[in-house]
């Protein structure tokens, strides 16, 4: 019974997602016909359509919780798909240098971030949260900061609410970027997986660069997620509320991490047929574009303009810094 609840509540929503998901191919298919060639991915597509519809027609309650499915659940299978095209030793020339780099810029950006909200008068929550969100993974970091900082609703509904346009926003910018400034797949991975807010947002930023590039965006990404976990710590130790904390592990150590990792050491392992990893990768592709579609549902750009000015300042300014920061990462490592 509950099973056939949890279908019913889902169906409305996940096929207005599909049928955005649909208008993306279509979309895409439209450019090769007219233009010749693919300037904007299907992925990117779904994004713009989804925010469009969500932001000129809102969207019902009864596809809320679809929309959500599509998002959050169709999305985390994707990854976990995703992560059986990645061989450990393909990129394994990045090695620690890498890894370290990530750290240590996640780190730098939450110290910077932080200050840079404290200067334009943010309180010491909300400029905690905007630093979360912009150095680690968007409003999943913001989300699960909230309640060991005791940051209030109106905290956290200011810096979810500019960052989910932001980071929609920078998904089309960061293109640009890898057509102006020669960057090398591998280069524009990295930096993808760097500054973009959450794990949709680089597979959607890192599709018109190549496989290679989706594939150390992920990558980065995840690592940089991962460092949600030890963020959330520190935080609960510097105030005192170490012993308090019982945040759900699925919010420091997400389960689709997890079966990423698992997937990636399956394929460098050569568990997986070749037979059988097609296949996966050619659904992880279309569950990444109806999770995409999701995500662009979810987003309404008017709940901008409820976001006061110096949330936006502090942000933009957070996201310019740690672009500059990864720019110096690209140089550092000189990545090919």
């Amino acid at each position: 019974m509950f099973f056939t609840a949890r279908i019913k509540s889902i169906l409305p929503g996940l096929l207005v997602t599909l049928l955005v998901a649909v208008a993306a191919k279509l979309a895409e298919h439209a450019e090769h016909v007219w233009l010749g060639g693919s300037w904007i991915e299907s992925l990117v597509f779904a994004i713009l359509i989804g925010v469009v519809v969500r932001s000129l027609f809102g969207l019902a309650p009864h596809f809320c919780a679809g929309v959500k499915f599509c998002g959050k659940t169709v999305l985390e299978v994707a990854i976990v798909l995703l992560g059986a095209s990645i061989s450990a030793q393909a990129i394994g020339n990045a090695g620690g240098g890498l890894i370290t780099a990530i750290i240590a810029t996640v780190c730098i950006s939450l110290f910077f971030s932080f200050h840079i909200g404290r200067a334009l008068g943010l309180s010491k929550h909300l400029a905690m949260l905007v630093a979360c969100g912009n150095s680690i993974c968007g409003n999943s970091a913001i989300a699960a900061t909230a309640p060991v900082i005791d940051a209030d609703a109106d905290d956290v509904a200011a810096a979810i609410s500019f960052t989910a346009v932001l980071g929609v926003v920078f998904v089309f910018i960061l293109p640009m970027l890898y057509a102006g400034f020669g960057l090398s797949a591998t280069q524009y991975g990295i930096f993808s997986g760097l500054t973009v807010y959450a794990v949709p947002q680089v597979l959607a930023a890192t599709a018109p660069a190549g496989t290679l590039a989706v594939q150390v965006g992920t990558l980065v990404k995840l690592v940089r997620v991962l460092m949600l976990g030890p963020v959330i710590f520190t935080l609960a130790l510097i105030g005192g509320r170490a012993r308090e904390t019982k945040l759900p592990i699925a919010q420091v150590v997400p389960w689709f991490i997890i079966g990423f990792i698992a997937m990636m050491a399956a394929r460098s392992f050569g568990l997986i047929p070749d037979v059988i990893h097609g296949g996966m990768e050619t659904t992880s592709s279309f569950l990444t574009i109806l999770a995409m579609a999701g995500l662009g549902l979810s987003v309404d750009v008017r709940h901008v303009l409820h976001v006061g000015g110096r949330v936006i300042i502090a942000a933009l300014l957070s996201l310019m810094f740690l672009c500059a920061l990864s720019a110096g990462v690209l140089a550092l490592l000189g990545s090919a």
